[in-house]
């Protein structure tokens, strides 16, 4: 069985807002955001603990993982049980502070 990965509505809005901005503002590598977005999923599914631990109040098992080229967090969880990680945020690191997160 695979490991599947489930976004939150908020972290689609998110994924949908920094691939239209990479499009049009990063002509000569208009898909590398989706590209790394897509390879950080599949490292996740191989390896879901990659992500180094962030710590939040109110959620147990936060991680974060950096994709260097475009420089976006992904703040994420795994549940073991479920063999199931839930993203709950895809956030630009430019911005110099964290999203606003909840599980």
């Amino acid at each position: 069985m695979s490991t599947s990965i489930v976004t939150t509505p908020e972290a689609d809005q998110q994924i949908l807002r920094a691939d239209e901005w990479w499009r049009e503002n990063r002509p000569a590598a208009r898909s590398l955001f989706t590209d790394e977005l897509a390879g950080s999923f599949a490292a996740l599914r191989r390896a879901p603990q990659i992500g180094k631990p962030h710590r939040r109040r109110g959620i147990p098992g936060l991680r974060r993982l950096l994709l260097p080229r475009t420089r976006y967090h992904l703040y994420y969880v795994f549940d073991e049980g479920q063999d199931q990680i839930i993203v709950l945020s895809v956030w630009s690191a430019a911005r110099g502070r964290g999203p606003r997160l909840r599980k």
